[in-house]
This record gives structure tokens, sequence and C-alpha cells, in this order.
């Protein structure tokens, strides 16, 4: 049987091994990334540092890894859209949705930042009262958007994030 011949857009790499990350490798990429989007107003070294600071310091970041289905990319893009006005709503910060680019084409991203894991149920429990949450949620059910999900918390160590390269 011939498999399905996907977009340019949506292959993987002849060798996704040569590029593959590890999972640990991944979700620090990913808290880097979240922290740099919730910093990306700051331009001098000095105030990104003390922004840095002030903003990792409390807070941690909710890391969701996806395995979609590769052809209804699509969907999951609607899905993150769906979510812009429903995680601020129910106390998330939305640090962003990540579809795949490169690579593997069936693993995206979703970055949620609280102040606390109580935060974070709180939250919770605000999307399980919230009808277009749900309406949203059984949507992506019925749809078979998203196969498989994981959730890590992650938080920047402090002086790690953001070093800028030092040029001699």
């Amino acid at each position: 049987m011939e498999e399905p011949k996907q977009s340019q857009e949506h292959a993987s790499l002849e060798d996704p091994s040569a590029t593959a990350l590890s999972r640990r490798g991944a979700l620090a990429s990913i808290a880097a990334i979240a922290a740099a989007l919730a910093l990306r107003g700051q331009t001098s070294a000095a105030a990104i540092k003390a922004e840095t600071t002030k903003r990792t310091a409390a807070m941690i970041i909710c890391v969701i890894r996806y395995q979609i289905d590769p052809f209804q990319r699509a969907e999951f893009k609607k899905h993150g859209e769906n979510l812009i006005s429903i995680i601020p709503r129910c106390g998330g910060h939305l640090v962003g949705y990540f579809l795949p680019y490169e690579g593997t084409n069936d693993v995206a991203w979703g970055l949620i930042a609280f102040d606390s894991l109580a935060s974070y149920e709180a939250y919770r429990a605000r999307l399980k009262k919230d009808k277009e949450a749900l309406a949203d949620a059984e949507w992506v059910r019925e749809k078979r958007i998203i196969l498989r999900e994981e959730r890590n918390f992650v938080e920047v160590v402090d002086g790690t994030f953001n070093v800028l390269p030092r040029h001699a």
C-alpha cells in the first residue's frame, strides 16, 4: 500500500534523527522561547535582565506537547486561534501556540504562563465552566485533531536566560 504524499510544507526531513531534539532539549528551548516572547517589548540589555528577573522569579510555564494529525494542521491552527480569548479570560497568560515547521510534522506546542501551580489549578477549574472552551474542546475531540498531549511545567533558571553574546 502506498503511503499518502504530503505537501512540502508538511514533509519530514529525509533524516529526522539528524536534527531531532531530546525531550529535555525541546522543553528547554520552548521555555526560552516563552520567556523571550514575554519580554519582546524590551530593548536594552539592562532592561531585559531586570524584566527577566522580575517576570521569571514567580512564573511557571505550562509546556503542552501535542501529537496532532498532520493532515489537520489548519484545524489545529484554528484551535490555537480559538484559545486567544479563552486562555486570558480563564486566568492564563497565553505565550503562544506553535505548529511544526520543518522536521517532525505531527508535534505542536502550546505555552501558557502562570504565577503558580495554584493559579494553574484555578485556570483549569474555570476552563471546565467556560462555554466557549467547552465547545472548542468538543470540536477538537470530534475532529480528532489532537491524538495525544502531555504537560510539563518549567521555570527559567535565574541568570541563564537571554544571555547576550559577547563579541571580541
